[in-house]
């Protein structure tokens, strides 16, 4: 089938320190750190790795300051894999490590690794909810999350320039078997990777001017999960980066923090699931956002009376 998941993420980070603060508060699991590397694992054995020196393999940064390196893609047999690596180079570098990553760079520049997908499977159990005709929770009353752990990587959006997002594109499509599920003219592309079920696993948004990494996105049980770990993560002083929603292109709740390693991530539930007839969707303009966000009158002063 070929590209199954996300596998493995790489920033390059300044504080790395800082960085490790911040995942540990947002959920993930530490796993090894050095004065120079640290990484990070979620619940399905995915891994993020940061580094203040990154190896030779990764290619030069594409803005400024921390920021996502490279992109590794779990791939399900051996022969996918080989047959992926020499699509990806048919004329551009494909090294392989010692770990058999192989690694090389999409037209924009964004490190690209290919590799065997080795999930873990995930022990969860998702809230249950109760609506009249549609009773799932009996005589339980619930208790705070408290600290919440992502379920995995779901997706990752990447800034890419307008000029030339065809070929951005078509790298992904033609050679790494993604299939684009929602085209919006005037903003990006949504691609699903083949062995996944959510609405999008990638997005390549088109910015008239720079490049660079937008968010990553962690799956997460529920809908409590998004809200009480956004707040746990503002708690800890770190700054939200939009109001609590839900998208209108895969339908996912969304909360969205910034992150000490560039670009934001996000807390994401209850997504869009589609299959093979599901017809790619092309818009002429940009869709709303989101369906809904989050709003109050709470903190507003009464208006002067008149």
């Amino acid at each position: 089938m070929g590209i199954q998941r996300i596998e493995s993420v790489t920033y390059s980070v300044e504080d790395l320190d800082e960085c490790v603060r911040f995942f540990d508060d947002f959920g993930l699991f530490l796993v090894e750190q050095t004065d120079e590397h640290a990484v990070f694992e979620t619940l399905t054995g995915q891994t993020l790795h940061l580094d203040t020196e990154p190896g030779p393999l990764l290619p030069p940064p594409l803005e400024a300051g921390p920021t996502l390196r490279e992109v590794v893609w779990g791939v399900d047999t051996p022969q996918e894999l080989e047959r992926l690596a020499a699509a990806a180079g048919r004329d551009r570098a494909v090294r392989e490590d010692a770990a058999g990553v192989f690694h090389t760079v999409d037209e924009t520049g964004f490190g690209v690794g290919l590799t065997l997908a080795r999930p873990k499977p995930a022990a969860f159990a998702p809230r249950t909810a109760n609506a009249l005709g549609s009773v799932s929770r009996w005589n339980t009353a619930l208790e705070p999350i408290t600290r919440v752990h992502p379920l995995r990587m779901c997706h990752v959006a990447l800034n890419i320039l307008k000029e030339g997002r065809e070929e951005a594109v078509a790298f992904y499509v033609e050679r790494l078997g993604f299939r684009p599920t929602d085209v919006v003219e005037p903003m990006g592309v949504f691609m699903q990777a083949p062995g996944d079920e959510d609405q999008h696993t990638m997005l390549l948004c088109h910015r008239p001017d720079r490049a660079g990494v937008n968010h990553i996105a962690y799956e997460v049980p529920g809908f409590d999960d998004v809200i009480e770990g956004g707040n746990y993560m503002i708690d800890h002083g770190w700054r939200e980066a939009r109001r609590l929603g839900r998208h209108t292109v895969g339908s996912n709740v969304f909360r969205f923090v910034h992150a000490p390693c560039g670009g934001r991530v996000e807390y994401a539930a209850d997504m869009d699931r589609v299959d093979d007839s599901y017809e790619t969707r092309v818009h002429e303009t940009t869709p709303p956002h989101h369906i809904w966000a989050l709003r109050t009158n709470r903190d507003q002063q009464d208006a002067p009376a008149s």
